[in-house]
């Protein structure tokens, strides 16, 4: 059993008074932890709010309003004072009212929970689990803080409490080592005084060796007369002597866990460890006999949940733990301890097992959504029972309080990085209304500021690279086009490289062909043309669909003949409805936003009405004929312009996600609709049959769907 530092220890205090440690070679004997109470005890399963253990011991309700530890708004709101501030203009202006001539002038927060930007309900969670040892859960897009959010929580716990952990030979089964915890410091200074009592009973031997040798060489020369008898006695007293000070050495005991040096609570980053690394490992000695082998004690090595012990074990992506280093992780976190034995049942470490290591450590897992489904139910059910489960925002609310922390969060990238110049104000500005686009939706910011930070960082080397005093908004822009992503790269050049055999035809009007919107990537528009044709069956008719449909696409078209059955005149059973999606790419079509540009090709095909050229569309559609938002809507209405198309048709539900850039806004008109009627009476041509059609259709819908808002319908945006 892990103990506390107890007299058998020779410590730094006694080192200085005396000469002689005399206890240095007894190992220590087995003693009851006092380490406190293990975490995640049956009385604090109910979360934050229980009452825990003060120091003195007695129970006692934690606190969880201000004191030095942190704040209710642990945001820390970035102040302006009233002659820098354009208050009246606050809310308008994109630095939320601060008057700064560059991010130098902004103060950036020593602490990390105080650099978090958004996640305020993720940041009250770390505060209460800091204060009451709860274990967290955190789940949500990659880049949203979860790391940074782990590593404040290790600088908010206290740091008188943590230990160092030595282990000591154990004379009675050598595959056992013993296990001591000690205040963290005196780790060192016991090891310390091991090695020097070592060292002079090895001064003792040696000095007591060579008189041996000098006796035994004197009696060969001077009394037997033999030179060779002198040496052979001389090496075996010589060999015997170094032989047996290895039992002094094998007394100095390993310093397993040392925390002499930490400022703050220890904090763990155990993302994609192997088991070794994680939960401990003994190391395979090849010499096993003869007195060369080293002593277990010396080959263990703490793992990570070892060296975490009074701070924060992070584990990111949960999911990619070996099922059965989960396993072993929630006996950890349940036991408040772990014994060490090597990982490789071929080595000779997995014959050591040393006592109980102490690993009192709160847990704070991450991952994406699908993290869940691959964790250990045991686990989840562990940290969920025993603390929090928080889901990271993806955005946040656009107002004058955000912006101004997103321009210290500029100036927290450029002091972090320490070599990129400081941005000024239309570079911080430029850097902001980036982060409103990348939220995709009207009034919002993202909150993945790791890619805005990836951001900041090429428009600083664009800045230093030319030698500039500060990053400019040319530079930021530059950066846009230099920082994408792979797979945004590799989208890009198959949109360039289709425009050698481009197909979209932007004037004009043509029976049974839409042009359509999709996005490729991440955020790159493209026109995807949508053609129809409808043949006479050779037997029951069908929708025929080509063009690499993916499951939600081929759903989409489903829905859509729905439509097609309820709405036309014809009878279409005995008719195939052939649909094509031209150009669609390697990846194909992936989700419903092209439900719209099929119905319309298709209903201009049975009707042979044509459609207007000049026009593109994107939307999803319900089997009732209501037009649903989809995603990406930004950069579809961009690619438009680009292709030189003069109108978009767009989900009237998604009309508050437009945030297209300046150049484009004269380019195009927006056409905001919410049912397959409107969308026909803007995009279909030939004013008699178009009339005749759009009321036709409007009087099989019925009253019901007048005046009726998307918004009822539900939904949400889709991929494309």
């Amino acid at each position: 059993m892990s103990e506390n530092i107890d007299t058998d220890d020779p410590s730094a205090e006694e080192a200085d008074e005396t000469e002689e440690v005399g206890v240095a070679d007894e190992a220590p004997d087995s003693a009851p932890d006092e380490r406190g109470e293990e975490p995640g005890s049956p009385g604090d399963a109910e979360g934050g709010d229980e009452p825990a253990a003060d120091e003195s011991g007695s129970g006692g309700t934690v606190q969880v309003e201000d004191d030095e530890a942190g704040d209710d708004d642990l945001g820390s709101a970035v102040e302006i004072d009233a002659d820098e501030a354009v208050v009246e203009n606050a809310d308008e202006d994109l630095l939320g009212g601060l008057d700064v001539e560059t991010t130098a002038d902004i103060e950036v927060p020593d602490r990390l929970v105080d650099q978090v930007i958004g996640q305020d309900h993720a940041r009250d969670v770390v505060l209460k689990a800091a204060k009451q040892r709860r274990h967290v859960m955190m789940i949500g897009s990659p880049g949203t803080g979860k790391s940074m959010l782990a590593k404040a929580m290790s600088q908010l716990l206290p740091k008188e409490e943590l230990q160092d952990v030595l282990v000591y030979h154990n004379p009675d089964d050598g595959n056992e080592p013993k296990i001591r915890t000690v205040p963290a410091g005196k780790g060192e200074q016991i090891v310390d005084a091991h090695k020097e009592e070592a060292r002079k009973r090895n001064q003792m031997r040696s000095f007591l060796m060579w008189i041996i040798i000098a006796i035994i060489i004197g009696y060969a020369l001077l009394i037997q007369g033999s030179v060779l008898l002198g040496i052979l006695a001389a090496g075996v007293v010589y060999l015997a002597f170094r032989y047996g000070s290895r039992g002094n050495d094998a007394m100095i005991p390993n310093l397993l866990v040392n925390n002499a040096n930490q400022q703050t609570a220890p904090f763990e980053d155990a993302t994609g460890a192997h088991a070794g690394a994680l939960l401990g490992d003994v190391r395979h000695d090849p010499f096993q006999s003869g007195g060369m082998e080293t002593p277990s004690h010396d080959r263990v090595e703490a793992g990570a949940i070892h060296k975490a012990n009074k701070g924060v074990l992070f584990v990111d992506e949960i999911n990619t733990l070996d099922i059965r280093s989960q396993q072993k992780l929630m006996t950890a976190i349940q036991e408040g301890e772990f014994s060490i034995t090597g990982q490789s049942e071929r080595s000779s470490g997995a014959m050591v097992q040393t006592e109980p290591v102490p690993t009192d450590f709160i847990m704070v897992a991450a991952g994406n959504l699908d993290a869940m489904e691959n964790m250990h139910p045991a686990l989840r059910s562990r940290i969920k029972g025993y603390g929090y489960e928080v889901y990271m925002d993806d955005t946040i609310e656009d107002d004058a309080e955000m912006r101004r922390k997103y321009a210290r969060f500029v100036a927290q990238e450029v002091e972090k990085d320490g070599r990129l110049p400081h941005f000024d104000e239309e570079a911080v500005e430029e850097v902001i209304l980036e982060a409103r686009r990348r939220s995709g939706r009207k009034g919002h910011l993202s909150l993945k500021l790791r890619d805005l930070g990836g951001l900041v960082r090429v428009a600083g080397d664009i800045a230093r690279a030319e030698d500039k005093e500060f990053t400019e908004r040319e530079d930021v822009l530059q950066a846009k086009r230099r920082s994408r992503s792979i797979e945004q790269q590799l989208a890009d050049n198959y949109i360039e490289r289709r425009k050698d055999y481009e197909l979209t035809v932007n004037e004009g009007d043509v029976v049974g062909r839409v042009n359509g919107l999709a996005v490729m990537g991440e955020d790159s528009g493209i026109v995807l043309p949508v053609m129809a044709e409808v043949t006479p069956s050779q037997g029951p008719g069908e929708v025929i669909a080509t063009g690499q449909l993916q499951e939600m696409a081929e759903e989409a078209v489903q829905n859509v003949s729905a439509i097609i059955k309820k709405f036309s005149d014809e009878d279409i059973s005995e008719k195939d409805v052939h649909i094509q999606f031209v150009q669609a790419g390697e990846g194909g079509v992936d989700g419903d936003s092209a439900s719209i540009t099929v119905a319309t090709a298709v209903i201009s095909a049975l009707e042979d009405v044509p459609v207007e050229q000049n026009l593109a569309m994107t939307g999803s559609l319900s089997v009732r004929g209501d037009v649903l938002p989809v995603g990406g809507v930004t950069h579809k209405i961009e690619a438009a312009a680009k292709s030189g198309l003069d109108t978009v048709i767009i989900p009237k539900a998604n009309e508050q996600d437009v945030m297209i850039e300046d150049e484009f806004k004269d380019e195009i008109e927006i056409v905001p609709v919410q049912h397959i009627s409107e969308v026909l009476e803007v995009a279909l041509a030939g004013e008699p049959e178009k009339d005749s059609l759009v009321d036709r259709l409007k009087s099989i819908t019925g009253k019901a769907l007048e005046q009726r808002e998307v918004g009822q319908t539900g939904g949400s945006p889709s991929p494309q």
